[in-house]
């Protein structure tokens, strides 16, 4: 039997032994938004959720925000809800200004520990979680992503 036969079989039987994992429910939150209101993740469950952790001085996150800014206006009233989280490193004011500055048009609130650590300790931004519409994480995301690819994800989960 050559090597590549015994590459495939082992591949085979590792397959056969992994198990098909459940989905995780997205940790439940309040948190204020930058302009005060409470937000309360379950209330919004049903629709297909994407949290972004980011802050404004980070490039990648800037670069993701138009894409999600257009996503939310092409899919919001299919049932998508975006929500930024972002941690204020250089203040409330400075997230304020940028959000105002750049047109963000989906909920931005302000990131606690306790969410953080919630969230598998957030250790790169951005960071962005896919929630499917039964509260659930579809999928992870570490790094920036383009617009095609979220609204590829989207898609699927609104069907």
């Amino acid at each position: 039997m050559n090597i590549f036969k015994i590459f495939i079989l082992s591949f085979l039987f590792i397959l056969s032994c992994t198990e098909k994992t459940k989905l995780q429910r997205a940790p439940d939150f309040n948190l204020k938004t930058i302009y005060e209101d409470e937000f309360h993740l379950y209330d919004y469950i049903g629709n297909v959720i994407i949290i972004d952790f980011w802050d404004t001085w980070c490039p990648p996150c800037r670069a993701e925000i138009p894409h999600f800014i257009e996503l939310y206006n092409k899919y919001k009233d299919k049932g998508l809800l975006i929500v930024g989280i972002a941690f204020a490193r250089e203040g409330i004011e400075k997230v304020k200004s940028f959000v105002n500055d750049e047109g963000i048009n989906y909920p931005v609130l302000i990131a606690n520990p306790e969410v953080v650590k919630n969230y598998g300790g957030i250790t790169a931004i951005p960071t962005t979680f896919i929630i499917n519409k039964n509260g659930e994480i579809f999928e992870k995301i570490i790094g920036y992503r383009n617009k095609e690819f979220f609204e590829e994800k989207i898609k699927i989960l609104l069907k």
